[in-house]
């Protein structure tokens, strides 16, 4: 069903609706209207990584680990899953006749947000910090869930529009100012991308304002970009309780029912929370008036019947039965295996079973369910952790000897005790082993939503980019004994690893892998797997913070790997293998100055944003690579392209233009194109404008990033070239 069908079907059935009516269907929880033959249907559910809060559910790596894998096609693949297991549990739950909170079809997912600074305790909900990778992945994420049959399988949601990224604390009352330089070429592309190519079905505001409005009832966001620029045909829904801050704390209405007003004639449709409880009282107050509610409630429905609630479609028989099934679950493990990126290897991965009897599995992540699942996640029929994990491999083969080694973030395990009660035991395992897998890091009670898990932090954001005192003393300990040392660390953000970088043999970082991420852990550990994760964000050593800006500052100079002027310890597309894989050449088809002429000419000749979008997203461009595996393990390889145009309005250094993900068997020498964009060869000015630069434009291929680090001054994998 295209759009005209379904917006002139919604029109039809809304205008047979009393206005009482239609002002109830603008909350999540709408209520039935028997006479018209509509369910109730509640609008609140979650799929970030798996269908969420409903029960048993495929659970895949968080979000953040999805993007350390750079692949476009297993991201689709993954929300495909999510879209069929969402179909199979909504087809079952309404035969049941449960329409409840998380069990509809309508999920808030991707997050898109640019994690701009690594304090950010929500970062690892979202694909990362350049605009360009969030932009391609969530794409690829949105077709995934909506799929394209006749009606919608899932209605996918953009959040939160559009300059959000902590702090949590402040966001109910915060203004996030941000230029139009920063807002064209960071905040807002990821969106423009979702709604001009994904054809999202709807986006969600943000908490904070953005220069003075807030999100939820901004003119610039909502009405002259969403609606007039990009043309935004979908429903616009507020987050949970955003419009209740308008009053309480933004302090840009006085009452209820002027913020419910002030959110409805900017544009948002459905109201998380309780404030649209209000719009009938607005009405009467004349702050509204009936044209108001009835647009809304035509755009609502206009995404129930692209759903195809009211008539028989193709995903109505998808059975209950694929909920975690083995092909979903094995999805689920490829997904794993992708995003988990090795920092740092001295030679003792991979580990070998003849060369070791006992090895210690040590850590508050070891065993922990919680390392495994990110938040916003759904529940799985059977866990693996880490130590589970190593448990199994290795079956008789080898003793696996275990301790905690400390609490997650205090000081001691048991209350009665003296600080510091598990290192002993984890110094004990350690002097018995013959190799030790230390598995520290955070979870969602250390990194999350503000409010949502009770964090000890601060409101869900880090303090600093250090782990907690507790697990550096235990670091500290292990290491003293001199045994090797591979250090995998489950977090979904930067994290200050300059000890382990300097003491341990190895180090992984696992992020928040999925319910069976321990299985896939201890197959990369024993070589069954070669790692080939990078990573979708710069991580800082604690003192850079320094040299940042404060977290309240939106300004983008000095975040990112696009603006970070320092060494960071380990850059933004960063992520070794077991292999030895060189690039060997690359060139490029295409003259800068060509390019910009006809990029030039294709963006004047365009008459809407759509247009000039489709421009951008052409390839007159092609860059091919030689990559090389002289070593003898099979591998897959990322191969980045980075752009740097000579203009005054680039990034400092420079920006993401492409990617591949390549599979590379051992001995083997490949030739890979990959079309870089048109976009790639535009700078953003200070008014917000693309335009192209000036005579030359220099590429750097790279399998590393481009941001020298403390590790790996990235020589050897990287080749520079001007066009």
């Amino acid at each position: 069903m295209d759009r005209a069908k379904a917006r002139e079907l919604a029109t039809a059935l809304v205008d047979q609706m009393t206005l009482e009516e239609m002002a109830e269907q603008l909350r999540y929880d709408a209520p039935a209207i028997e006479r018209l033959g509509v369910n109730e249907y509640n609008w609140w559910s979650e799929g970030l990584h798996g269908v969420a809060r409903a029960g048993c559910a495929t659970v895949f790596p968080q979000a953040i680990g999805m993007a350390a894998s750079f692949d476009d096609e297993l991201i689709k693949e993954e929300a495909d899953v999510i879209s069929t297991e969402a179909r199979a549990k909504y087809n079952a739950y309404t035969a049941e006749g449960d329409r409840d909170i998380y069990k509809g079809l309508t999920l808030w997912s991707p997050n898109i947000n640019i994690f701009r600074d690594p304090r950010w305790g929500r970062g690892h909900e979202t694909l990362g910090e350049d605009p360009y990778l969030t932009s391609r992945l969530g794409v690829a994420f949105v077709k995934g869930l909506q799929g394209d049959g006749e009606v919608r399988k899932i209605g996918a949601c953009a959040k939160h529009f559009a300059v959000h990224s902590g702090p949590e604390a402040l966001r109910h009352y915060f203004d996030a100012k941000s230029d139009m330089k920063d807002m064209w070429e960071t905040y807002l592309p990821a969106f423009e991308t979702l709604v001009l190519e994904g054809d999202v079905e709807s986006v969600m505001g943000a908490y904070n304002r953005t220069n003075g409005e807030p999100c939820c009832a901004n003119t610039y966001l909502m009405e002259d970009v969403l609606r007039k620029e990009w043309e935004f045909e979908g429903h616009f829904v507020s987050d949970c309780w955003a419009v209740k801050d308008f009053h309480e704390n933004h302090k840009v209405t006085a009452t209820s029912e002027e913020s419910a007003a002030l959110a409805l004639k900017k544009g948002c449709d459905l109201n998380c929370g309780c404030t649209y409880r209000s719009i009938l009282a607005a009405y009467d107050q004349g702050l509204i008036d009936k044209e108001d509610i009835r647009k809304a409630a035509i755009n609502l429905f206009t995404t129930r019947y692209l759903l195809g609630e009211f008539e028989e479609n193709e995903y109505d028989k998808i059975p209950y039965e694929v909920v975690e099934c083995k092909e979903h679950l094995d999805i689920a493990r490829k997904a794993a295996e992708k995003s988990v990126v090795m920092l740092k290897n001295d030679g003792v991965l991979p580990l070998k079973l003849a060369n070791v009897n006992t090895i210690g599995v040590i850590g508050p992540n070891a065993d922990s369910r919680k390392a495994l699942m990110g938040n916003y996640h759904g529940t799985a029929s059977r866990y693996t952790t880490v130590l589970e994990g190593i448990q199994d491999f290795v079956g008789d083969d080898a003793r696996v000897l275990y301790s905690l080694g400390s609490h997650l973030f205090l000081d001691k395990e048991e209350p009665l005790a003296k600080e510091d009660d598990r290192i002993a035991e984890a110094v004990i395992v350690a002097k018995h082993s013959g190799v030790v897998v230390l598995c520290l890091g955070l979870d969602e009670t250390l990194e999350g939503e503000e409010g949502d898990t009770g964090n000890s932090y601060a409101s869900g954001d880090k303090n600093d980019l250090m782990l907690p005192k507790c697990q550096q003393r235990l670091l500290d300990a292990v290491l003293a004994v001199g045994k090797p040392v591979v250090v995998c660390m489950m977090a979904g953000s930067a994290i200050d690893m300059s000890v382990a970088q300097d003491k341990a043999d190895a180090i992984l970082h696992c992020w928040y892998p999925g319910a069976q991420g321990g299985k896939t852990v201890a197959d990369i550990l024993f070589g069954k797997v070669s790692p080939s994760g990078k990573l979708p964000l710069t991580f800082y050593k604690n003192d850079d913070l320094n040299n940042m800006p404060g977290f309240e500052d939106y300004a983008m100079k000095g975040r990112t790997y696009r603006y970070f002027e320092g060494k960071p310890l380990y850059p933004f597309g960063y992520g070794l293998t077991y292999a030895d894989v060189k690039l060997e050449a690359a060139s490029c088809d295409a003259s800068y100055t060509k390019l910009a002429e006809k990029i030039d000419a294709g963006l004047d000749a365009a008459d809407s944003a759509k247009e000039k979008y489709e421009v951008m997203m052409e390839s007159e461009a092609t860059v091919t690579v030689k990559l090389s595996n002289s070593s003898s393990i099979d591998a897959e390889e990322v191969i980045q392209v980075y752009a740097k145009v000579d203009s005054t309005n680039e990034t400092t250094n420079g920006k993401l233009a492409a990617y591949k993900r390549v599979a590379i068997k051992a001995g083997e020498t490949k030739e890979v194109a990959i079309p870089v964009a048109n976009k790639a060869w535009l700078v953003v000015d200070e008014s917000g404008k693309r335009v192209t630069g000036d005579a030359k434009a220099t590429i750097i291929v790279s399998l590393n990033g481009v941001n020298k680090c403390e590790v790996n001054n990235n020589g050897a994998n990287m080749i520079t070239m001007e066009i």
